[in-house]
Order: C-alpha cells, then structure tokens, then sequence
C-alpha cells in the first residue's frame, strides 16, 4: 500500500516520471488542433506521482475497454497543475486525475479541460463538483497527528484543537510542512486562513513559530523522519500528516493505533478527473474518467493511496472507521478564493515564518 506522499510544488520542471506503462510525451500529447476522433486503443492518464491502483482492477478496466492506459507523472498535485498550464497547447495526454480543490479553478480558468463530468458520478460526490469539467475521485483530509505513546509516557494530555498547538506545553513538539512545496502544507495553511480569518491567520503562525515550530519541505521528511510514531522515531511527536495515516499504526491485533488525528485541526481535500483538451483519445479518456467513479476502483482507492472514495457506499479497508475517520467539521475555503489569494497567503506565509 502506498500512503499519499508529496513533493515539491516548485518541481513543475522537473522530468517526467513514467508508471503503469512507458510513455513519451510525444506518444501521450496533440497539439490543441489535433486531437483525433478518439479511435486510439492507448489512454494516456496525466496524474501526480503518488497514483496508485491494484493490477488486477487496471486489467478489469483495459480488458473491458479494450483500451491500454499509460501514465505520466510531472509530479505532485501542484506541478500536475503548473504543467497541464504550461502544456495546453500540446496536453500531456488524454485524461488528468489529482487535480485538488486548491488548484481546481486554476486549471479550469485556463483552459485545459474539455466540459465533462461523469454521468456515473455516485450521488454523494454530487456535492463535490466544480464546474462543468472536474470530476470528484476521492477525498482525504490534511490534519495534524498525534503520537498518543509520547503523551502517555509523559504524563501530558494531548492536544485537540488548532489554539492548543501554539501553547507553552507543546513548544518544540510540531512538524509541519512548507505550503510553498508541500500539498498538505498548502492545505494547512488554508486550514488556518479558514480558522482565524484573513486578519488572524499570520499571527497565529507567528504564535506558533515562537513556540518551537519545525518547518520541512516535504510530508515524508515531517512523517518519517521528525515524527516520534513512525518508523524514524523523530523527537516530535505532533505532525501534519492525513486523518488516515493511524490506519497505517493500526497494532497486528487490529484493535489498536499508536497514533490518532485530531480532526478539529482538519482541512478536507477533494481530488477530480477530467478530460483534457486537444486530447488525442477523448472517447477513451471520457471511460477512464467513468472508472475513476466505478464502484471497482472507488473500493481500490484507500487501500492504494490512502483516501476516502466519494462513493459513500464503496467498501472501506478493516479498522477504517474507527482509526482512520474523516473529520465531522473540516475546515474549508471556497475554491474561487483560492484561486484569488494562493499566491499571496503563501507569499505571507514564507515572510512571517521562514522570514
């Protein structure tokens, strides 16, 4: 199992990382004129580099379709983006899946996408679309853990909300990650702009910096490395992380987990499909983006990448709903705003905490 993982944002440039089947670029894109009838037996799927499905449902779909899928990865869900932008004119392929609440009006704004949502979208993701393009995969939502053994052993009561975190017990105790190269440190943020408003939100920042906050570039470096209840056994034992990561501390037994997400510190992520524009393949691109809400990969997803389906009625993995719960209450901004002040809130981010 994979859990999601991120990398920079700043990685837009960087090579493509080819997964599922090899792909050029020049196989996966057309220029915008010269897309064809859709006739292709091949699918290309643009996705970020933490997409993961079993063999055995990517075959189901292949040997229904007739149709071979091939991926390219230009990254995280923020280089995904950054390169659909820079690649309109000749698309990377034909079907684009990691697109995220943060950077959806982004890509519809400029253009890349062909209107489409799935007729097959269950009714409990119908909540979730934006536009007329974007259709809604999975959700997952960005918290901070906790190391409950930590708190145990030291006799400390754990923190619960976000106003606990810049308290004097828990200086020199959190990691999180940098909203200028990570996703969930971009989601973070917006978690914190959502709390505090657009007039609180770098004080609160700057409560935390004071009370011994470590910033890290990227989720694995927080988890595995700073993280007191993972595998690095670091010294701190509050980390930003995923509602769902405890289901990866779930004891052999099955009726414990040595860490827990305090989900009043939540904010929701939302990840849509959609069909490319000047893609080669639109036909097939339009059936890819109907398996991404079928019922057979809706109930692959947690057990792959570690989010929720948004089919309510998909199967979830043993222990999920009580070690790895979504929150009742996450935070949200409104993708419009997003939009407007991404920029702008990151860039006051950087000079408020790093300086």
């Amino acid at each position: 199992m994979q859990h999601r993982q991120t990398v920079g944002l700043v990685a837009a440039g960087a090579a493509l990382a080819l997964g599922l089947a090899a792909c050029s670029s020049d196989d996966a894109g057309s220029s915008a004129s010269g897309g064809s009838s859709g006739s292709s037996d091949t699918v290309t799927l643009v996705t970020h580099d933490s997409f993961a499905v079993s063999p055995d449902v990517l075959a189901a779909f292949e040997k229904q379709s007739g149709l071979t899928v091939k991926q390219v990865a230009p990254g995280d869900g923020g280089a995904l983006v950054n390169q659909l932008v820079l690649t309109k004119d000749a698309p990377l392929g034909d079907a684009v899946y990691g697109i995220d609440n943060s950077y959806a009006t982004r890509a519809t704004d400029a253009g890349v996408l062909d209107p489409y949502v799935s007729p097959d979208l269950p009714a409990s993701a119908e909540d979730d679309v934006v536009g007329d393009s974007l259709t809604p995969v999975d959700r997952s939502d960005v918290c901070i853990d906790v190391d409950k053994a930590w708190f145990e052993k030291k006799g400390v009561p754990a923190p619960t909300t976000l106003q606990d975190l810049a308290k004097p017990a828990y200086r020199d105790l959190l990691v999180v990650t940098n909203p200028a190269t990570s996703s969930p440190g971009l989601a973070f943020l917006l978690a914190t702009v959502a709390a505090f408003g657009e007039d609180g939100w770098q004080d609160y920042w700057t409560r935390l910096k004071d009370n011994g906050l470590k910033v890290d570039d990227g989720w694995s470096d927080a988890y595995y490395t700073d993280f007191s209840g993972s595998e690095g056994k670091g010294p701190r034992p509050l980390v930003l992380s995923y509602s769902t990561s405890p289901a990866e501390t779930i004891s052999k037994d099955g009726t414990s987990s040595s860490t827990a997400a305090l989900l009043d510190t939540c904010f929701r992520q939302v990840e849509y499909a959609g069909v490319l524009a000047g893609a080669k393949n639109p036909d097939g691109a339009k059936q890819l983006v109907d398996f991404l809400v079928g019922r057979q990969f809706q109930e692959d997803v947690p057990g792959q990448m570690y989010v929720y389906p948004v089919d309510d009625g998909a199967a979830l993995p043993d222990g999920w709903e009580e070690f790895a719960p979504l929150s009742p209450k996450p935070f949200t901004v409104p993708p419009d705003q997003i939009t407007e002040h991404r920029d702008e809130w990151i860039k006051q981010w950087t000079a408020t905490v790093i300086g």
